[in-house]
């Protein structure tokens, strides 16, 4: 037992030992590492003050064939291999080809001209490419470099003389909703084995809008919003346009609304009460989360979502109507119909949100308490109880329609209380929808 036990006592000696230099390692690592941290630092800004440059000259290839080249020089001084002298020769033979491809100078003028900065998804993008020799002599043929989004398209422009100009036409795909990038128009000279490459920068960048689809609310579907805020309301105000009753007049009240006639034939003073009327307010809680969307096609049916507020956003806007556009990221500026679309154009949906249509109701509900009529923008697998949870919000006697989008399923309406529930497949039966909704 005494031997156990001793075996037991050295045993956790040990242990705490070792606990203790693994913990004093770790101290020194970090002193160390912040010991360390300004010189890493410095060397951080240099490399990328000295090395960035050359980063953008030399390819990765570039930079293999440039270490072996130090590399073989080496072996062959100090070895005396010739083998290695050969291959070292061989490959600075090489190095010095490349770098002859990428000298020299251009001094072109170039113009990017996008014929539309903003297009409709399936609407074509043309776009044109001008490039002009400005030099006092001919220019060699280049390669110019037009990046789009993520990817780039090169056009071969040929030998310029003095003053020549040559143009290219190009179309950028329009299938889907997004903001691209168009640009910068890049001049390339490389050499063959792509060893070193040279850019010159001739443009600056610009933003191609590719905006939702939209459908046409006018025709059968005139007047929809118009109809939606057509709620009676029971409220009553001392001035307003809408003549309601008399009644009789209170200290306070203004001498303008007394009624003379029933005054003289009452004996008492009367005034005028009227009813409140609304300005139709419009406001639109489209949910970004992916979750409450079908989950075979999700993207599709978000997508759906946005052209249907785009939709109905155009409509308020030619009605002059005021509008309110709410997500899970905030409020979509609705200045002009040319920042909605553009705002529209720049949301994007999230999978792992924690917010679903109900915070983003109750967060218009706040935002917007002037709001005439409110719409759910959402997909299937919102359920009814969380459609009544969300409608549970709205203030009372303000008109909510919800509308669940999902592609391909059948048109169908239903009512949650007094909440219109209206289920999308397509963007061209939204009109159609509509007018169900407050027939």
């Amino acid at each position: 037992m005494n031997r156990k036990a001793r075996r037991s006592s050295r045993r956790s000696a040990l242990n705490r030992r070792a606990g203790q230099s693994l913990s004093m390692a770790s101290e020194a690592l970090q002193v160390l590492r912040e010991y360390l941290r300004p010189a890493a630092s410095r060397a951080r800004t240099y490399s990328d003050r000295f090395l960035g440059p050359l980063g953008s000259v030399i390819s990765p290839l570039g930079f293999a064939v440039l270490g072996t080249t130090v590399l073989l020089w080496i072996l062959g001084a100090v070895f005396g291999w010739q083998e290695a002298v050969l291959g070292a020769f061989m490959a600075t033979v090489l190095l010095l080809a490349a770098v002859g491809f990428i000298l020299g100078r251009n001094d072109f003028s170039v113009q990017l001209d996008l014929h539309r900065t903003r297009v409709a998804v399936g609407d074509r993008a043309v776009g044109a490419l001008q490039v002009t020799n400005k030099a006092s002599r001919s220019a060699a043929p280049v390669m110019m470099e037009l990046p789009v989004g993520h990817g780039a398209t090169a056009f071969r422009i040929p030998r310029l003389a003095t003053a020549q100009e040559h143009e290219e036409l190009f179309t950028i795909p329009t299938q889907r909703r997004q903001v691209l990038n168009v640009g910068p128009v890049r001049s390339v000279r490389q050499d063959p084995f792509a060893i070193l490459r040279r850019q010159v920068k001739w443009t600056e960048t610009y933003e191609l809008f590719i905006h939702p689809k939209t459908t046409g609310l006018d025709g059968s579907s005139a007047g929809f919003i118009r109809d939606l805020e057509g709620m009676p309301t029971s409220d009553l105000s001392n001035s307003d346009v809408s003549f309601h009753a008399l009644r009789d007049y209170q200290p306070g009240d203004d001498r303008r609304h007394i009624h003379w006639k029933s005054t003289a034939r009452t004996g008492q003073l009367m005034v005028r009460q009227f009813e409140e009327t609304r300005r139709s307010h419009l406001a639109l809680s489209l949910s970004t989360n992916l979750e409450e969307y079908s989950e075979a096609h999700a993207e599709e049916d978000f997508e759906l979502a946005v052209s249907v507020a785009a939709s109905i956003g155009q409509q308020a806007v030619a009605e002059q109507r005021k509008l309110a556009i709410l997500t899970q990221e905030g409020p979509v500026r609705t200045d002009s119909g040319r920042m909605m679309m553009d705002g529209l154009t720049r949301i994007e949906a999230s999978p792992v949100l924690r917010e679903n249509l109900v915070d983003v109701v109750r967060h218009t509900a706040d935002t917007v308490p002037g709001a005439s009529v409110v719409f759910f923008l959402t997909g299937t697998r919102t359920s009814a109880k969380a459609l009544r949870a969300a409608w549970m919000h709205v203030p009372a006697g303000v008109r909510a329609i919800a509308i669940r989008c999902e592609s391909g399923i059948e048109p169908t309406r239903s009512n949650i209380g007094e909440l219109t529930v209206l289920s999308l497949g397509k963007l061209d039966e939204l009109g159609l929808m509509l007018r169900k909704a407050v027939a």
